[in-house]
């Protein structure tokens, strides 16, 4: 799913006439100073030293933006499940269960973690979402027989009710999770 962004058009203080703009508080500042937007929770402003030395920020970033969204770190993860803890979280549930079958590895499923860790809170309460490390519990994808991830099945009183093979809109999971609430 295509993600929304809003531009933010800040003006350069060298670009509003200095007579327009009220005095500094304290010593005198210069342009290379952060400036606190207190409007904005999302965003933080970081010296452009200490950009290049982090590794996980976007290209857009990495040349030296000095505001960084980090909303990436609010989102809820999904909680993982292993062999131990399948039977207990998956079969036994009282509620319908949606499990993702992934692998560190598979860009496709990295695609699709945003859209299940978005649905786990839509439907919380009437839905749990799980997911299965395929390269760490491949007992329970050969039970199952994955063979292509990612893939999403969906559990309802431990029985397999459905499957979604590959990673697909939003709308196509909607679909298949209301057939079962």
């Amino acid at each position: 799913m295509p993600a929304v962004m809003e531009t933010l058009i800040i003006p350069r203080a060298a670009a509003i006439p200095s007579s327009s703009l009220p005095p500094p508080p304290g010593p005198s500042r210069t342009r290379r100073d952060s400036v606190a937007f207190s409007a904005f929770r999302g965003l933080k402003s970081r010296p452009a030293h200490s950009l290049a030395s982090a590794s996980s920020l976007s290209k857009l970033t990495r040349r030296g933006s000095r505001i960084v969204c980090e909303a990436q770190e609010t989102a809820v993860e999904v909680a993982a499940v292993t062999d131990s803890t399948w039977k207990s979280l998956v079969l036994d549930s009282d509620l319908p269960v949606l499990v993702e079958f992934w692998a560190p590895w598979c860009g496709p499923c990295r695609m699709i973690h945003p859209t299940i860790d978005k649905l786990a809170k839509v439907y919380a309460g009437k839905l749990k979402c799980f997911k299965v490390n395929t390269d760490a519990s491949p007992a329970i994808a050969t039970q199952h027989g994955i063979r292509s991830i990612p893939t999403v099945i969906i559990f309802k009183n431990g029985e397999k009710k459905d499957a979604i093979i590959g990673a697909v809109p939003e709308s196509a999971l909607v679909t298949a999770i209301e057939k079962f609430l």
